[in-house]
């Protein structure tokens, strides 16, 4: 036998009693009209399923792509979409309307992205089912089990072999696995195998891209009866077939297959191996605390939630008022916030022409998406009104987007010199407040801080009256000669001018005069402090003494602005207590004198170095916050779920060790009584460890992936909240007060009118309402169980309506409820599961 015959028979692995072992590959197509689809690829795609008979394509091309094709090349694609439709060559396995990254933004965001995408797929391929999940990016989230079971997906795939730049997931399991969301929800799945590892020498693959000889006898080694490999290429690659023309070294015999064809034709189509996966099951590697990437996801985040405050305003508008949502509006407002979404975005946000970056297109969209978002909101306030118009009276009506009764204060907009000075405000239940007038960023206009509570996904109306016997002021500033001092009914804040105006004391009143500082740590509270490697090492806000000014002096809010300096650039720091609540409200604003070069050092390599600064959170700028706490353990929420971490702390600094370091909303620390919530006003990492206070990351400065230099670019400017609290997250209600952080109760003045609640939506404690918005003459409306127990319950409904159906995404009824004599419904979700009301044949809009 020859040495080439004997080489050959190796690579064929452990032999049958008649033939090699097989393994199947996952060949495809990513990308589309906004990521990479150059014109003319419709044919290419055409003609190489032609030459290649035996050719199976797996698909994540952007829905808008043929809408673009179906123009420009409209013989290829009308062969393609036959192709598409005999469903014996071609699968899609994403849909999503923007190929988003998913746990960078709302659970509602996930549902969107998807509900969207298909119905646009829908236009061009009314036919195509949807059955395997499946992405090039790491596109993975949690919550996922139960959004795509919802869609009707039956499988899903957590490889991402050739493009791991910003990430993967763990290693974990064999041919198959049960994938359990939060929820409970399963989907079986194909994992990234425990024998499947990173690749040695390129930071960006692991060794399934091309079906290695090594990687498919790992596999078998194993256990795993029928390893699969995939690559889905960048749509505008010409070379065909992944195995003919780039992984031509690849085990044999391989077959290109279809996912679904593998999961029922090839699998044994179950498993008994059920992974509860985590959302540090994702472990995404991008550069937080670059600016760039922090402004992105600020103005993603912006719209996003503005967006969702408009449909449920709109939503309100059409129960009380008949007022009709402009749908039309409402969608291209989501398609841009969705491609906001885009994973290219937040990955390669320098990449594109000048003038036409994912960075400069991101801001181009939010700012479209924003301007929908306004008008839907003054339109809807306006019928909320009922048609009252909107001049000075003596009430003003309150309108809260969250699930849960607030007392809370909101700003209402007046002319500055409308009024008298000083108002004093009653609810409908009882509650007796003074008011405060504070400067707008509006000229000619101030803003009337009104208190009050107000019911959920509802409005309350509020009287006014002339101030003449005010109840006693609860939020005050004093100055000493060493501390400027805050106190609200909840909390004492002692901040040291000396010390560039950190935190010295922050006692909570409500939790028995709790020191929530941790007095003996190295570190200042709400110290600014990062590694400026070019001007000698570890600066810090404290190194400086501040001017400490007070901006707002009560009744409702106080408010000091603290001026310092940190390595030669001046900042700004705000803090505000306001009455009643339990949020203290902060933001920061840097103006950088130059590019000062923040992190751990220097860049040398950003193509095949594992080890980067840019991972390296200890370096960065952050915002810290010693706490005292016993033994403290950290969560941190996800879309549609709470993470409980298991990780010893947050740091890592090479490619091939990526934790999941993530703050989306919210991250908690607890020790066994009480706890200290941290909130953040966009995506981005986080800080903690044994050795470590709890720190938010507020800049990084070098280069980064691919060699690419992250500038500072003008100031850095970011808001975040601080929640000190008794017990855990969930008897704290941080879902909720983050929901409500995020989005705020809104007012306008009204004519007149009795004070009184109005609720359209009340489904009780912890449970949320993320989305209640019109589609096709119903009202949707979106629950998530939060933090709430497994039990059924009566969630009220303030609408009149002939039909309650409980629906799954794609539009399949589950049930039809009825509710009762009061207007309720019983309904039971699991704990971090979510589920959809169909309301529809609305009656007659009645005045409220």
């Amino acid at each position: 036998m020859t040495r080439p015959l004997l080489l050959a028979l190796a690579c064929l692995g452990p032999l049958h009693a008649e033939e090699a072992r097989k393994a199947w590959f996952i060949d495809g197509y990513h990308g589309g009209v906004y990521g990479h689809y150059p014109p003319g690829y419709t044919s290419f795609l055409v003609e190489q399923l032609g030459k290649h008979p035996e050719w199976k394509i797996n698909l994540e091309i952007e829905p808008e792509t043929w809408d673009v094709a179906r123009d420009l090349e409209p013989a290829a694609y009308a062969a393609f979409k036959k192709l598409i439709e005999a469903g014996e060559r071609i699968e899609v396995v994403n849909p999503s309307y923007a190929q988003s990254y998913f746990f960078q933004s709302s659970g509602e965001s996930v549902i969107r992205q998807f509900d969207h995408g298909i119905r646009a797929m829908r236009g061009h391929f009314p036919s195509l089912k949807y059955t395997t999940y499946s992405s090039e990016e790491p596109c993975f989230t949690s919550c996922l089990p139960g959004v795509l079971k919802s869609f009707g997906f039956e499988f899903a795939s957590l490889k991402n072999p050739n493009t791991c730049w910003g990430g993967y997931t763990t290693a974990r399991g064999g041919e198959l696995v049960n994938w359990i969301g939060p929820d409970g929800t399963s989907i079986l799945t194909v994992p990234r195998y425990e024998s499947e590892s990173l690749h040695p020498e390129n930071p960006w693959s692991t060794n399934a891209s091309g079906n290695s000889p090594e990687y498919i006898q790992a596999a078998f080694a194993q256990g795993i009866g029928h390893p699969v490999g995939m690559c889905l290429q960048d749509a505008g690659w010409g070379g065909g077939p992944w195995l003919k023309w780039s992984a031509k070294d690849h085990y044999r015999p391989t077959e290109t297959i279809l996912w679904s064809d593998y999961f029922r034709n090839v699998t044994a189509g179950e498993t008994t191996d059920d992974w509860k996966f985590s959302q540090e099951d994702v472990k995404p590697g991008l550069m937080w605390g670059a600016q760039v990437l922090q402004r992105m996801a600020q103005q993603s985040r912006e719209a996003e939630h503005r967006l969702l405050v408009a449909e449920k305003l709109a939503a309100m508008a059409r129960v009380d008022a008949g007022r009709p949502a402009r749908i039309a509006g409402f969608d291209e407002a989501w398609h841009n916030v969705l491609l906001s979404q885009h994973h290219d975005c937040w990955i390669v946000p320098y990449n594109g022409r000048t003038g036409n970056t994912w960075a400069e297109q991101l801001r181009r969209w939010t700012r479209v998406a924003n301007a929908v978002s306004d008008l839907a909101t003054e339109t809807a306030i306006e019928a909320l009104l009922h048609g009252e118009g909107r001049p000075r009276g003596r009430s003003v009506r309150l309108f809260n987007p969250t699930a849960t009764s607030r007392d809370t204060v909101v700003g209402v907009p007046i002319p500055k010199t409308d009024g008298p000075s000083r108002w004093v405000s009653r609810d409908a239940h009882g509650g007796n407040f003074p008011t405060q007038v504070v400067a707008s960023d509006t000229p000619g206009q101030s803003t009337l801080l009104v208190r009050a509570t107000l019911p959920p996904m509802g409005y309350a109306t509020v009287s006014l009256s002339e101030d003449k016997d005010s109840p006693q002021a609860t939020v005050t500033t004093t100055s000493t000669a060493d501390a400027v001092v805050l106190e609200s009914d909840l909390y004492r804040i002692e901040l040291d001018p000396a010390k560039g105006g950190t935190i010295r004391s922050l006692v909570s009143k409500r939790e028995n005069h709790r020191e929530v500082v941790d007095q003996a740590s190295e570190r200042r509270f709400n110290e600014l402090r990062g590694h400026f490697y070019e001007q000698g090492g570890f600066h810090s806000s404290a190194d400086h003494p501040a001017t400490v000014t007070i901006i707002e002096n009560g009744p409702l809010r106080a408010t000091v602005e603290i001026a310092g300096e940190i390595a030669g650039s001046p900042f700004t720091q705000r803090l505000s207590l306001t009455q009643g609540s339990p949020v203290i409200d902060c933001n920061v604003r840097i103006d950088w004198q130059g590019n000062p070069r923040i992190g751990e050092s220097e860049e040398k390599d950003g193509w095949k170095n594992f080890r980067r600064p840019a991972y390296q959170d200890r370096f960065k700028l952050l915002a810290l916050f010693p706490t005292a706490l016993d033994e403290p353990k950290l969560t941190k929420n996800a879309p549609f779920d709470v993470c409980e971490s298991q990780l010893v702390d947050s740091f890592y600094e090479s490619w091939d060790a990526i934790k999941h370091n993530l703050i989306l909303d919210w991250v908690d620390v607890a020790g066994a009584k009480s706890g200290l919530a941290l909130f953040s006003d966009h995506t981005t990492s986080y800080t903690h460890g044994p050795d470590h206070p709890l720190g938010l990351t507020l800049q990084y400065a070098g280069k980064g992936l691919w060699a690419r230099d992250y500038r500072i670019e003008g100031p850095t400017e970011v808001r975040y909240a601080l929640v000190p609290h008794a017990g855990k997250w969930d008897a704290a209600d941080l879902p909720g007060l983050s929901a409500a952080w995020q989005e705020p109760a809104t007012g306008a003045f009204s004519r007149g009118g009795e004070t009184s609640d109005r609720s359209l939506v009340d489904p009780g404690p912890g449970w949320q309402v993320p989305a209640m918005f019109e589609r096709d003459g119903a009202i949707f409306i979106r629950l998530f169980n939060s933090h709430g127990d497994d039990s059924p319950r009566q969630v009220k409904l303030g609408i009149d309506a002939g039909t309650v159906e409980l629906v799954e995404l794609d539009g399949r009824v589950i049930e039809t409820l009825k509710p009762s004599a009061e207007g309720t419904v019983e309904l039971q979700i699991p704990r971090l599961g979510f589920r959809t009301l169909r309301v529809s044949d609305l009656q007659p809009a009645r005045r409220h």
